[in-house]
């Protein structure tokens, strides 16, 4: 099976609801698409959204990568070398990080559809089923609560509520009003989004550890290059805490394992450059100990099956956060994970089981 073309499309969707944390305010999903055929006519599938604040990437920088510096070396590589191509495409350039994640997923799905299976199953197949939850965005303690029992009576039981905006008390005035207004059965998981200092961060969660608001983690509390900070947040609350931004690669994971400076890590594979580089994260963290949580950028149905495909296939994956798709006002992709409320599918077909997207 021989890589014979590399295509970019750009996708430009509109949100139901603004999506709110500390880092930003998304009213429009963007992303750029790929389409890699191969010498037999069977065709791959990949997304890279821009995430100017998280990875730095753009939409003209994602397309000039994928279309100017990693195709031309792609093209006419047979697939069953495939070690070789991905080696190729993570020495290609620095970072530009979802630009080769959306060639790796398409890449990973032409090898599943090679091989008739579908893509969680070519990786490991470990479950058929997922549970994901859905996010709150930080906005006034009132509309939160309002969303949060939305969401609820939509069928969610673990709801992400974005912090980290703000003075430390209207956070926990935020968590507050949600518990007040949805009980304490479903599960509430935080995410700061670096908005917090150490001594901020381990205040905050202190106080909702007392109160007894019951909270499942807490992501990403302080900026990602501070580990120290990281790690005295993780030292000084019972809570467990999870790195995000932190981690982009496997050597970055290292860092943080060895100094146990957090007790989860979240890997999205416009972080890590794919599946291919995001296996060996999961892979090094399940050998400290560590759980992790798969979670996505605002990324339509594309990048997310792609990532819930990967979350599925392995034990040492326990956390889902891939609910980007439903936010959005249209659906593109024809194919690929189905929802049902808050559980996630997949189709028999082979690959990541997309046939198509319709563009709108």
């Amino acid at each position: 099976m021989i890589i014979q073309s590399i295509e970019t499309f750009d996708v430009a969707i509109p949100l139901t609801k603004p999506f709110k944390t500390a880092l930003r305010t998304v009213t429009t999903a963007y992303s750029v698409y790929v389409k890699i055929t191969s010498s037999e006519g069977v065709i791959g599938y990949g997304e890279a959204p821009p995430t100017h604040v998280i990875t730095g990437e753009s939409m003209a920088s994602i397309r000039y990568a994928i279309n100017e510096i990693i195709a031309p070396q792609l093209i006419g590589l047979n697939l069953l070398e495939s070690e070789r191509i991905f080696q190729k495409i993570n020495g290609s350039l620095m970072r530009n990080t979802s630009a080769k994640a959306a060639i790796d997923m398409a890449l990973y799905d032409l090898l599943a559809r090679q091989s008739n299976l579908p893509l969680f199953q070519f990786l490991g197949g470990h479950r058929a089923a997922l549970e994901t939850d859905f996010t709150v965005s930080v906005n006034k303690p009132e509309e939160m609560a309002d969303d949060a029992e939305t969401y609820i009576k939509e069928g969610f039981n673990m709801l992400k509520v974005k912090v980290g905006i703000g003075e430390m008390k209207e956070d926990i005035e935020r968590i507050h009003a949600i518990r007040k207004r949805i009980g304490h059965n479903p599960k509430l998981r935080l995410d700061a989004n670096q908005g917090w200092n150490a001594k901020e961060a381990v205040r905050a969660i202190r106080t909702m550890e007392d109160a007894g608001l019951e909270i499942e983690l807490v992501e990403q509390p302080v900026p990602a290059h501070d580990l120290k900070g990281l790690k005295y947040v993780t030292d000084h609350t019972d809570t467990p805490i999870m790195a995000d931004e932190s981690v982009f690669t496997v050597h970055d994971a290292k860092s943080v394992l060895e100094i146990r400076a957090a007790d989860l890590i979240n890997i999205k594979l416009m972080k890590s450059g794919g599946i291919y580089n995001a296996n060996k994260i999961n892979a090094l963290a399940e050998a400290n100990g560590v759980a992790c949580m798969v979670g996505s950028m605002i990324e339509t149905k594309i990048g997310i099956t792609a990532a819930a495909h990967f979350a599925a296939s392995q034990p040492n994956i326990q956390y889902f956060d891939f609910d980007a798709p439903l936010m959005l006002a249209k659906d593109l992709v024809v194919g690929g994970v189905v929802y049902e409320g808050s559980k996630m599918t997949f189709s028999k077909e082979h690959g990541l089981g997309i046939s198509n997207w319709k563009i709108v």
